[in-house]
């Protein structure tokens, strides 16, 4: 595991055991889970990733070059590790397994569902959307009976409202290029997630988050370092 002192890590029973989620900062996550190491969107300018455990799994969620970090990804990929991608991405990454939204299939054991992931308000000056429809995932990971969402980068968009049993959600409140916090607050309570961590957040305000969401029964907020 990674060194207490230098990533914050929460750890979440499930029905197969412990799942620890280190915060590595910005996109980037690790989770530990029986015995295997699954990492989202390594980034080198949070970690050293030489240093940290090799993956057993990799979830690209885009290929933004803030989550599509080619350096970052050699640290920790070897010869087995799976790495789920994105279409865009499997140009630059050789050997991935490309997930396009809407499928779900086993990874090392574990069922991995991608999801969309888009703008449909902030857009570049050009009026095309910072993530255009169709081409970034989401994903939802099963780890025993807990359901983890990781959103990628998206807004609060309609078919969030289909997420179904969510226990701890990850979900990007950086402007301008994804939520605002009261979008993220509305996403919450389509889908209702019993634990929400914002991250990928940046400047944005957590503490107004936690105000918009104060008031809604069976939604923990926990704020993390994950700017």
């Amino acid at each position: 595991m990674v060194a207490q002192e230098q990533f914050e890590t929460d750890v979440i029973p499930t029905s197969a055991g412990d799942l620890h989620i280190t915060f590595l900062g910005h996109g980037s996550l690790m989770f530990a889970f029986r015995g295997q190491n699954i990492y989202v969107d390594p980034f080198s300018r949070v970690a050293d990733y030489s240093k940290l455990p090799r993956a057993d799994v990799i979830l690209i969620t885009h290929e933004h070059r803030d989550h599509l970090d080619l350096q970052a990804l050699a640290g920790v990929r070897t010869e087995k590790t799976a790495v789920v991608l994105t279409q865009t991405c499997a140009g630059q990454v050789e050997g991935g397994i490309v997930m396009y939204n809407g499928d779900v299939r086993m990874v090392n054991g574990m069922q991995v569902e991608a999801v969309p992931a888009y703008n449909l308000v902030h857009k570049r000056e050009n009026g095309q959307p910072f993530h255009p429809p169709g081409v970034g995932n989401g994903y939802i990971v099963t780890c025993g009976d807990k359901r983890v969402y990781v959103a990628g980068d998206t807004e609060n968009i309609p078919e969030m409202k289909d997420l179904q049993d969510i226990d701890c959600a990850f979900l990007p409140m950086n402007l301008p290029y994804t939520m605002t916090p009261e979008m993220v607050a509305e996403a919450a309570k389509a889908f209702r997630p019993k634990v929400l961590y914002p991250y990928h957040y940046g400047d944005s305000d957590t503490s107004k988050l936690e105000e918009l969401l104060s008031e809604e029964k069976g939604i923990q907020v926990r704020i993390r370092q994950m700017a």
